[in-house]
């Protein structure tokens, strides 16, 4: 299991792209690695789907995208299909690779075994639809652990990358329900005197505690 900060696993992979080395194939680009519990499921098939109509954001945000499922090459090839013509995806080419995982060595690893879903076929325990969220520098910002019977929201992931990316760059965070271009708060870890020299527009909230810690200003306007 991979905690919040620590260096990602680097791996070896095969994919209907190719074999990948999983930093070499990230180089300085962030990367969401997502994993499905088997091909030729409904929901998998709507996600994948998904991933594809959103390439062109990924691109925008600088992310790779990778996905992961317990089954072949082979059979990724001939789901991939599937996943086209549900999602009328047009062109020769699949945009992302998605790994082989038949031994669930690397759903092991990363954490992603769902004990409640077992291959009808093998026995085995299929993956979670996990989600792991990369840095360029290989550390792991984010995971999400859904069963596997529950879809995920991909702009609530779109909005999580780019609240990252944000609080990366500049000493803010985002507050409930934030999205781009809303006001965000500035880190506790900022004195007030190092505040004002950088914001010019600080709303503070005053509370019943006196404490003076809910700062708010504007997005910075170049993210």
């Amino acid at each position: 299991m991979v905690l919040l900060g620590e260096v990602f696993p680097d791996f070896t992979a095969d994919t209907q792209m190719g074999t990948i080395r999983f930093h070499e194939w990230l180089g300085d680009s962030w990367g969401i690695l997502f994993s499905h519990p088997n091909d030729f499921t409904p929901v998998c098939t709507t996600e994948l789907a998904r991933v594809v109509k959103l390439i062109p954001e990924f691109k925008r945000l600088g992310v790779k995208v990778i996905a992961l499922s317990c089954n072949s090459v082979d059979s990724h090839r001939k789901w991939i299909e599937d996943i086209k013509s549900y999602g009328e995806v047009t062109g020769e080419e699949f945009p992302y690779p998605i790994i082989e995982d038949q031994a669930r060595k690397l759903a092991t690893l990363l954490g992603m075994l769902d004990p409640a879903e077992v291959d009808s076929q093998t026995g085995l325990p299929m993956s979670a639809r996990a989600v792991f969220i990369i840095d360029p520098a290989k550390k792991m910002r984010l995971s999400i652990l859904y069963p596997a019977t529950t879809g995920r929201n991909f702009d609530e992931i779109i909005r999580i990358i780019e609240s990252l990316q944000l609080t990366q760059k500049y000493k803010v965070a985002t507050p409930v329900d934030w999205k781009k271009g809303d006001d965000v708060m500035i880190d506790p870890s900022v004195s007030d005197s190092e505040a004002k020299s950088s914001y010019n527009n600080i709303k503070t909230v005053m509370l019943p505690s006196g404490k003076t810690y809910m700062r708010i200003v504007p997005q910075p306007l170049d993210a």
